[in-house]
């Protein structure tokens, strides 16, 4: 592809601040090294402090600058109290936060719950992030010029469904059932949140969904660890290695949704490949359930109430950039 869009094609980012959940790993370490060569501060949020340091390391020797502005935090995102906690000293610490990248994520592991007693993937992927979101949404809007919020999903999102009668599956789990209905969640906040900036009038902060196809990281193999099953370990190390894309071309959608000129809120971004498992991004789009505005509204109503974290659209100032 002539055009393809890659990080060569990702504009300066000198002087704004970015935040990444899961920055220490996978998808959120590769979008952390490129906008950090791009002169952007990064707040690479992370569950381990060591893990996440040891990362911001190998990013400055990677990009050979000890001068990249790299701001390693704790924030669990399976803890409402963490999440609040993390938030606080973000907007404590900052003025402006130019993009939120809601990145981190858990696919496909046994059963168990959040410190608040979330089913743990509908608790990470999309409660945590929501309850994050909405911590920092006075800031994001508040923030000069255009600002963003990605919000990761996957195609998995096609097999799920949203059960507001056993939201957090205690009468009946399935680890890939649970994955789709958290990643499915991911896609009606991202939209909801959208719809909901633009009736209260704040057009220079959008809300964007992406997915990365299939990308070699570890996200494959929490699973199969945790249950011991070393067969199914074996074969996703194979299935990486022969049929998925590299971290850093499955980082390129979440950048291109993050920073592109054309992208549009609202939106999803995808690899344009086989079976948008490989390749350049491309908008795309997703299944009819995501686009339910009433299942939409529900689970935004059902999150405030899990998390206690209220959007007040209306009370949120937007400042325009000087022209």
């Amino acid at each position: 592809m002539a055009n393809a869009w890659t990080t060569e094609d990702l504009p300066d980012r000198s002087e704004q601040v970015v935040l990444v959940t899961g920055a220490n790993s996978g998808l959120g370490y590769e979008a952390t090294e490129v906008f950090a060569r791009r002169g952007a501060t990064v707040v690479m949020a992370c569950r381990s402090i060591d893990r996440g340091e040891q990362a911001a390391q190998e990013i400055r020797e990677t990009i050979d600058s000890t001068g990249a502005t790299l701001d390693v935090r704790h924030c669990d995102l399976a803890s409402l109290s963490s999440v609040a906690e993390f938030a606080a000293g973000v907007r404590e610490d900052y003025h402006e936060l130019h993009l939120l990248c809601n990145n981190a994520g858990v696919m496909a592991i046994p059963r168990a719950e959040t410190e608040d007693g979330f089913e743990m993937q509908l608790g990470v992927n999309h409660l945590g992030h929501f309850a994050l979101t909405g911590h920092l949404l006075d800031l994001l809007v508040e923030t000069p010029g255009e600002t963003r919020i990605v919000t990761h999903s996957s195609t998995a999102h096609t097999s799920g469904s949203v059960d507001f009668e056993d939201l957090h599956r205690e009468d009946s789990y399935s680890k890939w059932e649970a994955y789709g209905q958290s990643k499915l969640a991911n896609l009606l906040f991202a939209y909801e949140l959208q719809r909901r900036l633009e009736e209260a009038g704040h057009t220079d902060t959008l809300s964007v969904a992406c997915h990365p196809g299939y990308a070699n990281t570890n996200l494959q193999f929490r699973g199969p660890e945790e249950m011991g099953l070393t067969l199914r370990y074996g074969l996703a190390r194979v299935a990486n290695a022969v049929i998925a894309q590299s971290a850093e071309q499955g980082a390129l959608p979440l950048l291109y949704a993050a920073t592109a000129t054309d992208v549009e809120g609202g939106a999803y971004y995808g690899p344009s490949g086989f079976m948008n498992i490989r390749g350049s991004p491309e908008r795309q789009e997703s299944n009819e359930a995501s686009h339910d505005e009433a299942d939409a509204a529900r689970l935004w109503e059902v999150s405030e109430q899990l998390t206690a974290v209220e959007y007040d659209f209306e009370t949120t100032q937007t400042v325009k950039a000087p022209q």
